[in-house]
């Protein structure tokens, strides 16, 4: 089966992104939201994302939206503003094509050149392997687990951070302003 075709995000992609993300709020424990954001909300998020030069991609198959990732601010504090967040999420039926590989490998990209330093993945569930494994292999490592911090599906979840350098890392001040 080809590579999926990535590319950034447009806004004709919300509603798919927006499907995506409801059935993962409905029936896993990647996200701990437990209402879907319908679209329009969808639409918010990628807009204020986009305005503060967050990059945001999307993987399609055959014309058709089967995954996407962004990066978000870590923390809204100033002295984060070198950190991000990643967020990745593919179809269900997406899964073990490499395609989150290839999400992840390009968001990683677009941070570095962007001047961030740090990228922090914070995975909901212990339990979710995939996205652990998927995070170790893209150089991330373990810095820890907060037990049981949320409550969905009648069931106590953790969440596992795991962390990598961007670019030169804490080896040098940023050069962002």
């Amino acid at each position: 089966m080809p590579q999926a075709t990535l590319r950034p995000v447009t806004e004709a992609d919300i509603p798919a992104i927006a499907a995506i993300y409801a059935h993962h709020v409905h029936h896993g424990r990647a996200s701990f939201e437990t209402e879907a954001p319908d679209t329009a909300e969808m639409q918010r998020r990628r807009a204020a994302l986009l305005a503060q030069g967050y990059p945001y991609f999307v993987a399609t198959r055959d014309s058709v939206l089967v995954g996407y990732a962004y990066a978000s601010a870590y923390r809204p504090r100033a002295a984060y503003r070198d950190t991000v967040e990643n967020s990745v999420y593919l179809h269900p039926d997406e899964t073990r094509r490499g395609t989150g590989s290839a999400l992840l490998a390009t968001l990683i990209a677009a941070c570095a050149e962007r001047g961030f330093r740090q990228m922090v993945a914070v995975v909901g569930d212990s339990a979710n392997t995939a996205s652990i494994r998927l995070h170790e292999r893209h150089g991330f490592r373990l810095v820890g687990t907060l037990r049981s911090v949320g409550f969905k599906h009648g069931q106590w979840l953790d969440t596992v951070l795991l962390q990598r350098e961007l670019g030169p890392g804490d080896s040098k001040p940023p050069s962002r302003p």
